[in-house]
């Protein structure tokens, strides 16, 4: 109930002037990340002394600079692209071009008409390294090119398999043959967009190069059998679950597995439905293993398939082997619903007692994420490395750090300045910009969302609203207006993964990111293919010690992820860190008080 009063104090409050009594229902957890506009700035917030946060170990990734001496896994690097080319943080090097990267003539053809004339450097280190075949892991700064990095590889591999089986297969074969690329992503939106830039890579005909469905939502199991299928990981199990025979043959089909925005996909809700599809892949290459290396079992038909060997026992093998791997124990991971199918035409061999981890592969991953945190057994960077120990890791120059094409403000704001300071910063994105203008303005909350939404309308300023309580269709069009119509987005974190809104030229932080993961991905949303942008980020006393300590990483050029953690806020990990105790409330729990 006090939550609904403030949102309607908000909505009913004359703006100019303000007086105190309103301001004192948000309190100093309204929070901006930007340096005061006024002539005379204010000084940044003193650094420190006792912050020892940034002396934490760095996370062993391996970025597109020169590598260190000690190197714990494979990696691909653009080094020299991004060395001769000095000054350019998004673009490889003019001689590095799609040719040279390995990709196919009639794919390079494809890019050029969709006017991706060149690779960016993430691109140019993780193509060749996905071409090779192995595992891949690309952690790399928000709009850097990541979702092309992996298209473009796996597409050109699909079409150079889809080629050869047209001239060696006849077409039943050709069909019973086909590899699927499978792509998983958190949310529904996201796996649109993958579909469509999937979609915009077309032959010499105008056609896409290959067949591309989005099973999520309300979306059904595709009539036709795609070459490229993206989903999230609840609507694909739900379709494959109940039909056996369909999971096995999906199973078996996909060659490429995709994980866009991995960390969130392998952490809080979505693990232990991520984890059991992996652990069913899985368990399909090494069934497909252990036929070839019996000659008198090689497959007929579905039927014959090695599956049908399947034993109790090597279920049981199987999933122990797999969760080991990592040493970790995951809730409701197993292979039992692919296995009830096989053990019903088990003929109780004995003699494949435990799946080794020295199998066969059959099948390749790819996990791509803009924030892969590795400092915690439970984390995304951790799970990989236990499950996929040998994969190639790529990570762009500015992981988890600042982005020198984003220029920072920030402003310390009073409960008597915040709605003023709110909507000067608005006007100021618009006055910098001769032609549309687009700003993204987030809060913690719904409520702090609608409130903020409701500040502007009051202003006279149009926003378009996008968190949980707006329906689907009014998101993706709010999205579509943006896109083409320039205008404010005022936004929870719903809208700081995944989606790509093009020239966003302004993000504004009316509620200070209650993790560094959040802060990431929100002031990323700007300054994205090689483009510039401002981020201003409002602040108050309570945040003055977060602040500071962000604004320190900034200048040393340390990655924010001293402060690291998915689900665990900022204040926390300064109290371990022995700083003052932040008191960082959300816009709208305050008004509580």
């Amino acid at each position: 109930m006090l939550l609904n009063r403030s949102a309607s104090l908000l909505y009913l409050h004359k703006l100019s002037p303000p007086p105190t009594k309103f301001f004192s229902h948000f309190k100093p957890s309204y929070s901006l990340l930007l340096s005061n506009p006024s002539p005379s700035p204010s000084p940044p917030p003193p650094l420190l002394p006792s912050c020892p946060s940034f002396s934490l170990p760095r996370v062993s990734f391996f970025c597109l600079n020169p590598p260190r001496q000690r190197q714990a896994r494979p990696f691909a690097t653009a080094t020299a692209a991004a060395e001769r080319k000095g000054t350019d943080t998004f673009f490889a090097d003019e001689d590095v071009s799609w040719a040279s990267l390995g990709v196919s003539d009639k794919l390079s053809r494809a890019l050029y008409s969709a006017g991706i004339d060149r690779p960016s450097l993430v691109q140019a280190a993780c193509i060749p390294a996905i071409l090779s075949g192995n595992d891949v892991v690309v952690a790399a700064e928000t709009g850097s090119g990541k979702t092309h990095g992996y298209l473009i590889p796996l597409i050109n591999r699909l079409c150079s398999a889809h080629d050869d089986s047209l001239n060696t297969f006849s077409d039943q074969e050709s069909i019973q043959s086909q590899r699927i690329f499978l792509v998983l992503c958190p949310n529904v939106l996201l796996c649109e967009q993958v579909a469509r830039m999937a979609n915009g890579l077309c032959g010499d005909d105008g056609k896409p190069l290959l067949r591309v469905a989005a099973v999520s939502g309300g979306q059904g199991w595709p009539v036709h059998k795609p070459d490229i299928l993206v989903s999230t990981p609840a609507a694909l199990l739900n379709n494959i679950d109940p039909d056996k025979r369909r999971c096995l043959e999906f199973m078996r089909g996909v060659k490429y597995v995709v994980l866009d925005e991995a960390d969130m996909l392998l952490c809080g809700g979505f693990q232990n439905k991520v984890i059991r599809l992996l652990n069913m892949l899985r368990f399909d290459e090494k069934l497909l293993s252990r036929s070839k290396e019996s000659v008198s079992e090689l497959p007929v038909g579905l039927e014959s398939e090695p599956s049908s060997h399947f034993t109790l026992d090597d279920k049981e093998d199987l999933q122990t082997d797999i969760i080991s791997e990592g040493e970790e124990n995951y809730e409701d991971v197993h292979v039992d619903d692919l296995a009830e199918e096989v053990e019903a035409g088990s003929n109780k061999r004995k003699d494949w007692r435990r799946v080794r981890k020295t199998y066969e592969r059959s099948k390749q991953y790819v996990f791509v994420a803009a924030t892969l945190p590795v400092n915690g057994k439970k984390t995304a960077g951790q799970v990989l490395k236990q499950m996929f120990p040998n994969a190639n890791w790529v990570s762009g120059n500015y992981l988890h750090c600042h982005n020198p094409r984003l220029k920072q403000r920030w402003v310390e704001v009073t409960t008597e300045t915040q709605v003023d300071e709110l909507i000067n910063a608005v006007k100021q994105g618009f006055k910098s910009k001769a032609t549309e203008c687009r700003t993204m303005v987030f809060a913690n909350t719904v409520e702090a969302a609608e409130a903020v939404a409701n500040i502007l309308l009051k202003a006279n300023i149009h926003c378009y609203r996008y968190h949980k309580d707006v329906s689907l269709e009014e998101r993706s069009q709010s999205l579509t207006d943006l896109k083409e119509k320039g205008g404010i987005l005022v936004c929870t974190d719903a809208a700081a993964r995944g989606v790509d809104i093009p020239n966003v030229s302004h993000v504004i932080q009316a509620d200070f990111a209650t993790s560094a993961v959040d802060f990431l991905h929100r002031v990323g949303r700007s300054g994205r293919a090689g483009q510039f942008g401002l981020v201003t980020s409002l602040y108050s006393e309570s945040n003055r010690d977060l602040v500071a300590a962000v604004r320190q990483a900034e200048e040393l050029g340390q990655p924010v992820e001293t402060a690291f953690s998915r689900k665990r806020s900022f204040r926390n990990k300064l109290k371990k860190k022995g700083l003052k105790k932040v008191r960082d409330l959300s816009f709208v729990e305050e008004s509580v008080f």
